[in-house]
């Protein structure tokens, strides 16, 4: 594959990386994101990028975007992550509810909730697990009553993504009572500063609170927050799920910087690096390269009126292997080092590789998205 950029798309790059490097600098080094401070501080640099207008520059302009394609997406990715930016506090609005009112939500909603999103003044996470139901989402419990122009949400949500310092929630809840599995659920949005909502952080191993629980006693919740009709939540949510396991959530950019940064590891630590470790590395740089590649691939098939179906199953199995393995070559290089918290450059890959530790889990496990691949791409029987 011979991949080149178009003089625009070059100019472009130019005043990506411009912009970055006049404003990135001073968002360095930021606490985690899964606490309040850490948090506090990465919305900071979300309100930053709507000021140079960053917020999503792929949305249409009148959304706070700048109508731009995925290819230009890919570029501004690459140069955020050039420039050591800080990760996006509201990754679950901008890569998973926006498209996801973009292609479901009345024009009344778009205007309600996409340009917020892109402003970074309003911070969203899921409520889509429960206690009963994490990779099995039709077993979601959850009700939403209807009660004239509201719903009366009752029940429980757990490892909600971002929830501890969210403001708002967008879930799956059964709007029907008597419905089993993939059946009446409904998409709905609310507030988690609304009356009888409560949230729980849920603190991690190491001691952070990236998830919390959130109860429901009689939440009362317009109508008009539901997205699509009632009932229609299962197609809703299949198809923001799609966009988690797709092309945004974990741009390639993310993993070729990291690639780098474990070359780098590896020259420094060469002289005493187990046998086998320079062709782990090695690998570990091709595959990162290989996924930027194939992802120009889909962006540019889906610019052409392709779309992206079963195929963001395989993506989200090779992304999250790819992040598993690229850590995990990163604690064999580092040793007994790599346990040692806080040490400059261990402290980050150790973090890293906790985290690794989810990619298979979060976004559908991949046993699941296994099945998805052997069923709708290779055709094999249930």
């Amino acid at each position: 594959m011979h991949l080149a950029f178009t003089p625009e798309q070059q100019a472009f790059r130019t005043e990506v990386r411009a912009w970055m490097e006049a404003h990135a600098p001073k968002f360095r080094d930021l606490k985690t994101l899964e606490c309040k401070e850490g948090f506090d501080a990465h919305v900071a640099w979300e309100r930053e990028l709507a000021s140079g207008n960053w917020g999503m520059v792929t949305w249409p302009e009148e959304y706070g975007g700048r109508g731009l394609d995925l290819i230009r997406w890919l570029i501004f990715e690459e140069e955020c992550y050039r420039a050591g930016a800080p990760l996006r506090a509201n990754q679950n609005g901008i890569f998973l509810l926006g498209p996801t009112v973009m292609e479901y939500g009345t024009p009344e909603q778009r205007a309600r909730f996409l340009t917020p999103m892109a402003k970074g003044e309003i911070m969203w996470c899921q409520a889509w697990s429960e206690p009963g139901a994490g990779s099995d989402m039709a077993a979601i419990r959850t009700k939403a009553i209807r009660d004239g122009d509201h719903y009366l949400i009752t029940g429980q949500k757990t490892w909600s993504s971002r929830a501890a310092f969210a403001d708002w929630c967008f879930g799956l809840f059964r709007t029907d009572p008597e419905s089993k599995r993939h059946k009446g659920l409904s998409f709905i949005l609310l507030p988690l500063n609304t009356p009888g909502v409560s949230v729980r952080p849920i603190r991690q191993l190491h001691g952070d609170t990236g998830f919390a629980e959130i109860f429901f006693d009689d939440v009362r919740v317009p109508v008009e927050n539901r997205i699509a009709a009632e009932g229609e939540g299962w197609n809703v949510a299949m198809a923001t799920a799609g966009f988690e396991r797709g092309l945004m959530l974990r741009s390639p950019a993310r993993f070729q910087a990291a690639a780098k940064r474990l070359v780098e590891l590896y020259r420094a630590n060469a002289d005493r690096a187990a046998p086998g470790l320079r062709e782990t590395v090695l690998k570990c740089w091709m595959d990162a390269e290989a996924y930027a590649l194939n992802t120009y691939m889909v962006a540019a098939s889906i610019q052409a009126g392709g779309k992206i179906g079963a195929e963001a199953s395989l993506n989200k199995i090779f992304w999250s292997e790819l992040d598993r393995s690229l850590h995990r070559a990163a604690m064999s290089l580092l040793g007994s080092h790599a346990e040692l918290r806080p040490q400059t450059g261990a402290n980050e890959w150790l973090d890293g590789y906790i985290f690794s530790l989810s990619g298979p889990i979060y976004a559908g496990s991949n046993e699941i998205q296994r099945n998805i691949v052997a069923e709708r791409m290779l055709g094999l029987p249930r």
